[in-house]
């Protein structure tokens, strides 16, 4: 077979299980279809895009092409971890964490699909420009990471106390406020919002009686062409928002019923 003829093999694959797994998934929430074709030309965009829009692909591939490491213990995995699924936010104490903050397709699988999939992205990240550490140096800190928490029996990064220098960094990254309610205020209204959605957002605010404003909102690559729900209101003359989004199940449980 001529690598043209490879090339095009691949192609249809990808085609294929993407039209696959996007049934399958209508079938647990509707997709937009304007933002499903957004997400279809980020795909294209570069390498380290396509890993981060395509973890289906991903699961469907992972057992054929690293079939040692596939048999590996299971755990309660992220699944689909690369390296933008890290942030910061604050605890319950107001103190600011840094840490994976994208859970939508967790699932148990084989805890080395993680470290596999975070050392991949890296390389990825790094050739797209997006990441300014070698490859070798960002495999050997996730593996050493991931030791030394196992070792310590896994502890929260809480900023400003022991790890100063992710403190720093967070620093220069804080969000303004005012940058965040103007992005908050571009969002595009939503005028009929199903009774289940608000139902959801009451134990979330600290006065159900509160009036909320409902907005649609785009974001993320993996999720992209869910419905995103954004809930503004005003507490004790100050403004808050909520998001909720559709729960279903992991693509890892459609690429595990492809392989059998």
């Amino acid at each position: 077979m001529t690598s043209v003829s490879c090339t095009a093999t691949l192609v249809m694959n990808i085609v294929q299980a993407t039209r696959d797994y996007e049934r399958w998934l209508n079938q647990h929430t509707p997709l937009i279809p304007s933002e499903r074709r957004s997400k279809h030309i980020a795909m294209a965009g570069n390498l380290f895009q396509f890993l981060r829009a395509t973890f289906y692909r991903w699961m469907q591939l992972w057992p054929e092409v690293c079939r040692d490491l596939a048999r590996a213990p299971r755990v309660l995995a992220v699944g689909d971890l690369h390296v933008e699924n890290f942030g910061t936010w604050r605890d319950i104490e107001g103190r600011l964490v840094w840490g994976i903050n994208d859970f939508d397709e967790a699932v148990p699988i084989v805890y080395t699909n993680d470290l596999v999939r975070l050392a991949t992205s890296a390389l990825l990240a790094a050739d797209a420009d997006a990441l300014s550490i070698a490859p070798r140096c960002s495999a050997e800190a996730i593996l050493e990471g991931y030791t030394d928490g196992i070792r310590e029996g896994g502890k929260p990064f809480l900023l400003g106390e022991k790890n100063k220098r992710l403190w720093e960094m967070a620093q220069g990254e804080l969000r303004s406020p005012a940058i965040f309610w103007e992005k908050m205020d571009s969002l595009k209204k939503l005028t009929k919002v199903p009774l289940e959605v608000r139902r959801v957002f009451l134990p979330l605010l600290q006065d159900p009686r509160m009036p909320l404003v409902f907005a649609h909102r785009v974001a993320g690559l993996g999720s992209l062409g869910r419905q995103r729900y954004v809930a503004l209101g005003v507490w004790r003359g100050g403004r808050i928002a909520r998001e909720a989004k559709p729960l279903v199940p992991s693509a890892a449980v459609w690429g595990g019923a492809r392989q059998r």
